[in-house]
């Protein structure tokens, strides 16, 4: 089943698996494409996988089917870190108390993997965290009040990060902290992957006239699901 429903104001996409269900849910955070063609591709495969997938929109609107990524980009430049962890978790009791789930996982890419470093912080009971090529800048834009690295030293949950080798948005440097801040926690599994070559965004098909990001995608995205499927199975 898929479906656009309306969450305490807020829109957001439904897709529900066909064939049997693990039980499990995934929160999925979108790019700067907010719920366009390519991330309602990624939910669809998440339920096909076993999961329902929700997806947040990060624009209330706007993707990249029928907005110009300059204005886009400029609608990112505005995000409130702190607004859009509210609207997260409002998505996260829709999950939780109206469909029943009790596992429930975040899933993000880019701007979306940042937001869920720092949701799972503020959430302990997500069952896992994949972070695609999160959007962790050093220095920060000047609209994130909030430092992911930090976070992510305080979640409990596993987490799976997926960096590309050749980003231009976070470093070789951030993700040397990161892999720190994720692999001394006392609880949690860590699992960092990286794509030697691959660009930021490189599981954004539009990038895949490049074979390096193609084939990052290829491999990496089987994996991805597998890993948040075996968190959501218990």
């Amino acid at each position: 089943m898929t479906a656009s429903v309306s969450v305490d104001g807020l829109t957001a996409h439904l897709v529900s698996p066909d064939g049997p269900d693990t039980g499990g849910a995934m929160l999925l955070l979108p790019m700067i494409t907010g719920i366009g063609e390519q991330v309602r591709d990624y939910a669809t495969e998440v339920a096909a996988s076993g999961m329902t997938a929700l997806v947040w929109d990060p624009w209330h609107g706007p993707s990249s089917d029928d907005t110009p990524p300059e204005r886009l980009s400029e609608l990112m430049g505005r995000l409130d870190d702190e607004a859009s962890l509210a609207e997260m978790q409002v998505l996260l009791r829709y999950l939780r108390d109206d469909l029943g789930f009790e596992r429930i996982g975040v899933m993000g890419w880019c701007l979306g993997g940042r937001f869920a470093l720092l949701l799972a912080e503020r959430e302990p009971d997500l069952s896992c965290v994949v972070a695609y090529h999160p959007s962790i800048a050093d220095p920060p834009a000047d609209n994130h009040a909030l430092d992911a690295v930090a976070a992510a030293s305080r979640i409990t949950g596993p987490v799976m990060v997926l960096h590309a080798g050749a980003d231009t948005v976070m470093s070789a440097a951030t993700l040397s902290r990161l892999r720190d801040a994720l692999e001394t926690r006392e609880h949690g599994a860590t699992i960092v992957h990286v794509y030697p070559g691959a660009d930021h965004g490189f599981s954004n098909r539009t990038r895949h006239d490049q074979q390096v990001n193609a084939d990052a995608y290829r491999l990496s995205w089987p994996q991805a699901l597998a890993f948040a499927g075996a968190a959501n199975a218990g």
